[in-house]
Protein backbone atom coordinates (compact mmCIF):
# COMPACT_ATOMS: atom_id res chain seq x y z
CA UNK A 1 0.00 0.00 0.00
CA UNK A 2 1.41 3.73 -0.94
CA UNK A 3 -0.16 6.81 -1.86
CA UNK A 4 -0.34 7.77 -5.21
CA UNK A 5 -0.99 11.31 -6.54
CA UNK A 6 -2.10 12.91 -9.24
CA UNK A 7 -1.78 16.54 -9.69
CA UNK A 8 -2.23 19.36 -12.49
CA UNK A 9 -2.08 22.85 -12.39
CA UNK A 10 -4.86 25.51 -11.54
CA UNK A 11 -5.98 27.77 -14.46
CA UNK A 12 -3.46 26.27 -16.41
CA UNK A 13 -5.76 27.34 -19.53
CA UNK A 14 -5.87 30.91 -18.68
CA UNK A 15 -2.13 31.49 -17.99
CA UNK A 16 -0.53 33.98 -20.25
CA UNK A 17 2.73 31.88 -20.70
CA UNK A 18 1.90 28.63 -19.59
CA UNK A 19 5.43 27.12 -21.06
CA UNK A 20 7.20 29.40 -18.22
CA UNK A 21 4.61 28.52 -15.57
CA UNK A 22 5.65 24.48 -16.61
CA UNK A 23 9.08 25.47 -15.89
CA UNK A 24 8.47 27.15 -12.61
CA UNK A 25 6.58 24.08 -11.13
CA UNK A 26 9.23 21.53 -12.69
CA UNK A 27 11.88 23.94 -11.03
CA UNK A 28 9.93 23.56 -7.65
CA UNK A 29 9.41 20.24 -8.01
CA UNK A 30 13.26 19.47 -9.04
CA UNK A 31 13.93 21.76 -5.25
CA UNK A 32 11.75 19.95 -2.86
CA UNK A 33 13.44 16.61 -3.91
CA UNK A 34 16.89 17.56 -4.01
CA UNK A 35 16.22 19.02 -0.53
CA UNK A 36 13.81 16.24 0.61
CA UNK A 37 13.68 13.10 -0.96
CA UNK A 38 10.67 11.73 -0.12
CA UNK A 39 9.07 10.27 -3.32
CA UNK A 40 8.92 6.61 -4.37
CA UNK A 41 8.29 8.24 -7.70
CA UNK A 42 9.12 11.95 -7.87
CA UNK A 43 6.09 13.97 -9.49
CA UNK A 44 6.53 13.67 -12.97
CA UNK A 45 4.83 15.01 -16.35
CA UNK A 46 2.22 12.76 -18.17
CA UNK A 47 -0.01 14.34 -20.56
CA UNK A 48 -1.43 17.81 -20.62
CA UNK A 49 -0.37 19.89 -17.33
CA UNK A 50 -0.97 16.28 -15.37
CA UNK A 51 1.97 15.20 -12.69
CA UNK A 52 2.38 11.29 -11.54
CA UNK A 53 4.07 10.51 -8.54
CA UNK A 54 4.54 7.79 -5.70
CA UNK A 55 5.23 8.25 -1.93
CA UNK A 56 5.67 5.27 0.58
CA UNK A 57 3.10 6.43 3.49
CA UNK A 58 1.01 9.40 4.21
CA UNK A 59 3.45 11.35 5.98
CA UNK A 60 5.64 11.40 3.59
CA UNK A 61 3.15 12.89 1.04
CA UNK A 62 1.53 15.02 3.30
CA UNK A 63 5.22 17.29 3.15
CA UNK A 64 6.64 17.11 0.10
CA UNK A 65 3.55 18.21 -1.52
CA UNK A 66 2.98 20.98 0.73
CA UNK A 67 6.53 21.83 -0.19
CA UNK A 68 5.95 22.04 -3.45
CA UNK A 69 2.76 24.07 -2.56
CA UNK A 70 4.68 26.78 -0.82
CA UNK A 71 7.50 26.46 -3.06
CA UNK A 72 5.57 27.77 -5.69
CA UNK A 73 5.06 31.72 -6.48
CA UNK A 74 1.84 33.89 -6.90
CA UNK A 75 0.34 32.91 -10.12
CA UNK A 76 1.33 29.68 -10.54
CA UNK A 77 -0.59 26.77 -7.90
CA UNK A 78 -1.09 23.06 -8.09
CA UNK A 79 -3.79 20.54 -7.43
CA UNK A 80 -3.37 17.19 -5.38
CA UNK A 81 -5.56 13.91 -5.73
CA UNK A 82 -4.06 11.65 -3.24
CA UNK A 83 -5.14 7.72 -3.58
CA UNK A 84 -4.19 5.24 -0.77
CA UNK A 85 -3.96 1.66 -2.15
CA UNK A 86 -1.86 -0.90 -4.05
CA UNK A 87 -0.53 0.24 -7.66
CA UNK A 88 1.21 -2.16 -10.04
CA UNK A 89 3.48 -1.67 -13.06
CA UNK A 90 3.15 -3.45 -16.17
CA UNK A 91 5.45 -3.36 -19.23
CA UNK A 92 3.50 -2.79 -22.62
CA UNK A 93 3.83 -1.86 -25.89
CA UNK A 94 3.96 1.85 -25.44
CA UNK A 95 6.56 1.35 -22.60
CA UNK A 96 5.85 1.00 -18.77
CA UNK A 97 2.51 1.61 -17.19
CA UNK A 98 1.40 1.67 -14.04
CA UNK A 99 -2.40 0.94 -12.74
CA UNK A 100 -4.09 -0.14 -9.20
CA UNK A 101 -6.62 0.97 -6.86
CA UNK A 102 -3.82 3.81 -5.17
CA UNK A 103 -4.37 5.34 -8.79
CA UNK A 104 -8.41 4.99 -9.35
CA UNK A 105 -8.22 6.70 -5.83
CA UNK A 106 -6.31 9.43 -6.81
CA UNK A 107 -8.16 10.06 -9.67
CA UNK A 108 -11.59 9.87 -8.19
CA UNK A 109 -9.82 12.29 -5.33
CA UNK A 110 -8.60 14.91 -7.76
CA UNK A 111 -11.98 15.14 -9.08
CA UNK A 112 -13.24 15.89 -5.84
CA UNK A 113 -10.56 18.78 -5.37
CA UNK A 114 -12.07 20.08 -8.95
CA UNK A 115 -15.77 20.36 -7.59
CA UNK A 116 -14.83 21.70 -4.28
CA UNK A 117 -12.81 24.47 -5.52
CA UNK A 118 -15.44 25.43 -8.14
CA UNK A 119 -17.96 25.21 -5.51
CA UNK A 120 -18.42 26.38 -2.20
CA UNK A 121 -14.21 26.06 -1.34
CA UNK A 122 -12.48 27.53 -3.82
CA UNK A 123 -8.94 27.77 -1.54
CA UNK A 124 -9.31 23.64 -2.34
CA UNK A 125 -6.04 22.17 -3.48
CA UNK A 126 -6.02 18.40 -2.05
CA UNK A 127 -7.56 15.67 -1.13
CA UNK A 128 -7.41 11.99 -0.17
CA UNK A 129 -9.46 9.28 -1.16
CA UNK A 130 -8.66 5.91 -0.08
CA UNK A 131 -8.82 2.83 -2.53
CA UNK A 132 -10.55 -0.54 -2.14
CA UNK A 133 -11.41 -0.89 1.64
CA UNK A 134 -8.81 2.02 2.94
CA UNK A 135 -11.41 3.94 3.83
CA UNK A 136 -13.11 0.93 5.69
CA UNK A 137 -9.01 0.65 7.61
CA UNK A 138 -8.09 3.71 8.27
CA UNK A 139 -11.44 6.50 8.19
CA UNK A 140 -10.10 8.26 11.00
CA UNK A 141 -6.54 8.99 9.63
CA UNK A 142 -7.87 9.73 6.42
CA UNK A 143 -10.77 12.19 7.65
CA UNK A 144 -8.44 13.97 10.08
CA UNK A 145 -6.01 14.48 7.33
CA UNK A 146 -8.53 15.51 4.91
CA UNK A 147 -9.76 18.10 7.81
CA UNK A 148 -5.95 19.51 8.22
CA UNK A 149 -5.50 19.91 3.80
CA UNK A 150 -8.87 22.05 4.17
CA UNK A 151 -7.54 24.58 6.52
CA UNK A 152 -3.76 23.79 5.07
CA UNK A 153 -4.63 25.19 2.00
CA UNK A 154 -6.81 27.81 2.88
CA UNK A 155 -3.83 29.47 5.32
CA UNK A 156 -1.15 28.76 2.14
CA UNK A 157 -4.04 30.11 -0.38
CA UNK A 158 -3.62 33.53 1.83
CA UNK A 159 0.09 33.76 2.66
CA UNK A 160 2.38 36.58 0.47
CA UNK A 161 5.21 34.98 -1.43
CA UNK A 162 7.62 35.95 1.63
CA UNK A 163 4.91 34.02 4.07
CA UNK A 164 5.14 31.21 1.88
CA UNK A 165 9.06 30.89 1.79
CA UNK A 166 9.74 31.70 5.35
CA UNK A 167 7.23 28.98 6.32
CA UNK A 168 8.84 26.59 3.83
CA UNK A 169 12.27 27.56 5.47
CA UNK A 170 11.11 26.65 8.83
CA UNK A 171 9.82 23.42 7.83
CA UNK A 172 13.14 22.90 6.55
CA UNK A 173 14.48 23.43 9.91
CA UNK A 174 16.29 26.82 9.40
CA UNK A 175 15.92 28.95 12.15
CA UNK A 176 14.47 32.34 12.42
CA UNK A 177 17.52 33.93 12.48
CA UNK A 178 18.68 32.20 9.41
CA UNK A 179 15.15 33.26 7.65
CA UNK A 180 15.67 36.57 8.55
CA UNK A 181 19.24 37.16 7.40
CA UNK A 182 18.12 35.49 3.97
CA UNK A 183 15.17 37.82 3.73
CA UNK A 184 16.80 41.16 4.98
CA UNK A 185 14.72 41.44 7.87
CA UNK A 186 15.09 41.30 11.41
CA UNK A 187 14.28 37.90 13.65
CA UNK A 188 11.00 39.78 15.14
CA UNK A 189 9.74 40.43 12.18
CA UNK A 190 10.53 36.30 11.00
CA UNK A 191 8.59 35.41 14.03
CA UNK A 192 5.78 37.93 13.56
CA UNK A 193 4.72 37.02 9.59
CA UNK A 194 5.02 33.28 10.91
CA UNK A 195 2.56 33.72 13.44
CA UNK A 196 0.28 36.01 11.50
CA UNK A 197 -0.33 33.68 8.65
CA UNK A 198 -0.74 30.64 10.20
CA UNK A 199 2.07 29.02 9.76
CA UNK A 200 3.60 28.05 13.39
CA UNK A 201 -0.12 26.24 13.69
CA UNK A 202 0.27 24.86 10.19
CA UNK A 203 3.57 23.38 10.82
CA UNK A 204 2.56 21.89 14.31
CA UNK A 205 -0.55 20.26 12.36
CA UNK A 206 1.54 18.76 10.19
CA UNK A 207 3.92 17.01 13.03
CA UNK A 208 0.75 15.83 14.80
CA UNK A 209 -0.65 14.29 11.64
CA UNK A 210 3.11 12.55 11.15
CA UNK A 211 4.27 11.94 14.01
CA UNK A 212 7.50 14.48 13.57
CA UNK A 213 7.52 15.06 16.92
Amino acid sequence: MVVAVIADMVGSRRLPDRAAAQRVLDEAIDRVESARPLAIERLTPTVGDEQQGVYQDLGAALTSLMMVQLALPDGVGIRFGLGIGDVRSFDSSGGRLSDGPGWWAARAAIELVNERERGAIPSTRAWIVGGQGQDEVMPATISAANAYLLLRDELIGAMSDRERRLTYGRLMGSSQTELAAQEGITQPAVSKALRRSGANALLLGLDELTGAH
